[in-house]
């Protein structure tokens, strides 16, 4: 009886040592570091290319082409050179509708500039490709830097007149290059704007006109 109990109490011993061996095995292999390195690298980098590819979708949707990118990138200082010429009505402009056209081109073309901005960066591309900021290659009715000292000198009547003048140009340039994307480009986003530039600034060019023909 005593022998019996023995050996039982063997079985049971040798059963309880081979279980734990199976948790320990089983525990290790679940805490293995790198099982976890594996499966966390690969969502970390699902997650951080599912980002990217957002962050790109969303500041240039669609397909481009150079023609795309060249729109942008001239069209940035453009827009930057209205609204300096905007910024000098402050305290010169005195024809209500000149201060009206004055808010109109602030209002619309800081948030184009953004907007292009977002553009470049997610295509990849510089915001400049050495177009310079004068009046040159592909770059219609920029303002040299006389015309906007001339600009800066005058107030009241003279002033509304010469913004007039300088600003229709300046208009017509940018249409001119919002024509050349809309039959040129290939992103629907750019091509998109470059109507409204058509659209927009092609009124605001008849509106100045018949500014110039009371003043």
């Amino acid at each position: 009886m005593r022998a019996f109990t023995n050996r039982t109490a063997r079985k049971f011993a040798l059963l309880g040592a081979t279980a734990t061996a199976g948790l320990l095995l089983s525990a290790c292999g679940t805490d293995d570091p790198m099982s976890g390195m594996d499966h966390g690298g690969t969502s970390a980098t699902a997650t951080a290319s599912a980002s990217a590819s957002g962050t790109a979708q969303a500041g240039a949707p669609g397909a481009f082409n150079d023609a795309d990118v060249m729109f942008a990138q001239m069209m940035i200082p453009h827009h930057e050179q209205a609204l300096e010429m905007a910024e000098l009505a402050d305290g010169r402009a005195e024809d209500p509708e000149v201060k009206r056209l004055v808010a109109a081109v602030k209002g619309a073309q800081d948030p184009e500039i953004a907007k292009m901005r977002a553009w470049l960066k997610g295509w990849g591309k510089p915001e400049s490709a050495g177009h310079g900021s004068g009046s040159g290659h592909g770059m219609s009715g920029m303002m040299s830097e006389q015309d906007m000292k001339d600009l800066a000198a005058v107030k009241g009547k003279a002033f509304d007149r010469k913004f007039a003048e300088l600003m229709i140009a300046h208009h017509e340039g940018a249409v001119a290059m919002a024509e050349d994307e809309r039959k040129d480009g290939g992103n629907t986003a750019a091509k998109a704007l470059a109507d409204d530039v058509v659209r927009t600034q092609s009124e605001e060019i008849a509106a100045l006109r018949k500014i110039l023909d009371r003043l």
